[in-house]
């Protein structure tokens, strides 16, 4: 159906949910809402996370847990900067972490300046970093990664693997990626996620990448649904959307669709069944005949 049409359907094994996160506020928001121009400073290089962004780390995270998210969720996956990084673990990661079990940490204790314990990776769902979901490749130091090994020690618990190259590679101090490039990115993040057997994910990534790779859907809706699409994300802010394979490419087996018919056997339609009946009424009854 038309996007005005009215309702439409969708099977629901051809669907998969995504909770979108743009990280906490980082150090160099607090400066480039002042003046953009501080985004250049040097000093906010991967830039961490303000003792504001914790609290709203931590506040998210009462969230999540209240309404019921955190115990739907599949995956996590994560942009590797800090301060994403930083977020995911602190939203979607377990409090305590004990030292008596040994497993691997989520996070260590003070990682990036943070000034909080470890956080722990038990019965939690499973963290990978794609660099897919990055923020505008590109110019900015805060935009700009540290080496994976760096990040490693940081962040024991997160699978980085998908991840080739130690080193930042893709950012360019006089080169900055296009809005065009980054909403192709993110179409390329969108399909890849189609191949991932996960049905319902949190994705922890930044304002830029949302809102260009968001751009790109939509425009068969009304424009006020069109605008939700497009409207810039706060720090910390959640928000939940249905992405659909129309093509089919990632079809799977659906998981709770029954067959029907089970015993099997013959299953009359009703209006067989009365016209039987009704045949049957007026057939003589040979007890008397």
């Amino acid at each position: 159906m038309d996007g005005d049409s009215g309702p439409s359907l969708f099977p629901l094994h051809r669907c998969k949910i995504l909770h979108l996160v743009r990280h906490a506020q980082g150090i160099h928001n607090v400066e480039g809402d002042k003046n953009y121009d501080a985004y250049s400073s040097p000093e906010f290089f991967d830039a961490h996370l303000t003792p504001l962004g914790w609290q709203q780390v931590d506040n998210l995270r009462e969230y999540v847990r209240a309404c019921g998210i955190f115990k739907r969720i599949d995956l996590v996956i994560t942009s590797p900067l800090l301060r994403t990084l930083q977020t995911a673990v602190g939203v979607f990661g377990c409090e305590d972490c004990p030292n008596s079990l040994d497993v691997p940490p989520l996070m260590v204790a003070n990682a990036g300046c943070s000034d909080r314990s470890a956080i722990s990776s038990l019965n939690c769902p499973p963290f990978i970093a794609v660099e897919l979901c990055r923020e505008e490749w590109g110019f900015y130091p805060c935009d700009k990664r540290r080496n994976i090994t760096d990040y490693q020690l940081l962040f024991p618990a997160i699978d980085f693997s998908l991840i080739e190259n130690d080193e930042d590679i893709l950012w360019k101090a006089d080169v900055k990626e296009t809005g065009e490039e980054v909403a192709a990115r993110g179409m390329t993040f969108m399909k890849w996620l189609w191949t991932r057997k996960e049905k319902e994910i949190a994705i922890v990534t930044h304002s830029g990448f949302l809102f260009h790779t968001l751009s790109a859907f939509g425009n068969d809706l009304h424009p006020p649904l069109k605008k939700e699409f497009c409207e810039p994300f706060a720090n910390c802010e959640l928000r939940s959307f249905v992405i659909v394979d129309r093509s089919m490419t990632g079809s799977d087996i659906s998981t709770t669709n029954y067959p029907g018919n089970i015993p099997s056997g013959q299953d009359h339609p009703s209006d067989s069944m009365d016209e039987k009946n009704a045949e049957n009424k007026k057939a003589p009854n040979s007890e008397f005949t």
